[in-house]
């Protein structure tokens, strides 16, 4: 894998999901396409950023930075079960090979997409850290799994490979400020050097390492404080999109 590409996830790793500066532009922008044109990764160097995005987010902007720098990443929609595009990553070919980027899901590390095999399932294991990784290709769908070395993986999200259109992308993209989980804050980072990750949903703190994971109650008037402290989102942002969550 060539080093510039490397160096571009290291980068964006160091950024966080969260969906606090998603929620902040639907409030300022009063419509999905509005919102989704003021996102950061529109125009933004990754330095600039209010705080992180969620998967569009994230994808768009490694999407756009590939492509300058003379690749030919395809955009894939990430199926959950019965709720269609509801996640997002990338497909990139190189040397002959495909690739599996998702960075909305935490997945910082380039992953070789097993070669397909008709009429049969092709897999990849990758043993990350603290969520090891399988992928599964079969008719073109291509599975994502995660889980621990001590249990089962479990299915994530499936992706048609096929990939499909920025239009079409932009179209899931806009969809998803009406999903549910608008309703709520959602902060997810990986410390890769320390192979942890941090989780908040709701008033739940999920931490997990190698060795397991633990959850945490955050109280509602801590949590600006201590979701500053874990995920280095600036406390005026964090306060402003847990305003609007309680209109």
């Amino acid at each position: 894998m060539q080093q510039q590409i490397l160096d571009l996830c290291n980068r964006i790793s160091n950024v966080t999901y969260e969906n606090l500066t998603k929620i902040i532009r639907y409030s300022e922008a009063k419509s999905a396409d509005g919102a989704r044109k003021l996102d950061d990764s529109y125009e933004n160097d990754l330095d600039a950023w209010m705080g992180g995005g969620t998967c569009f987010s994230l994808t768009w902007h490694l999407y756009q930075e590939l492509r300058s720098m003379g690749y030919a990443p395809k955009l894939l929609m990430g199926d959950k079960r019965i709720e269609k595009n509801i996640h997002c990553a990338l497909l990139l070919p190189v040397d002959g090979e495909d690739f599996l980027l998702d960075p909305g899901y935490l997945i910082f590390d380039p992953l070789k997409i097993p070669v397909a095999i008709p009429f049969q399932k092709s897999e990849a294991f990758y043993p990350l850290v603290p969520n090891v990784v399988r992928l599964e290709l079969e008719n073109g769908v291509l599975g994502l799994y995660t889980g621990s070395l001590k249990g089962p993986l479990k299915l994530r999200f499936e992706f048609n490979i096929l990939g499909v259109t920025p239009q079409e992308f932009q179209k899931h993209w806009s969809e998803s400020f009406d999903r549910e989980m608008m309703t709520y804050p959602v902060l997810n980072k990986l410390d890769r050097e320390k192979g942890v990750q941090y989780y908040f949903q709701k008033g739940n703190l999920l931490i997990r390492d190698k060795d397991g994971s633990r959850m945490e109650k955050i109280l509602p008037e801590d949590q600006v404080s201590k979701l500053h402290a874990i995920f280095g989102i600036e406390e005026e942002t964090i306060e402003r999109a847990l305003g609007i969550l309680r209109k």
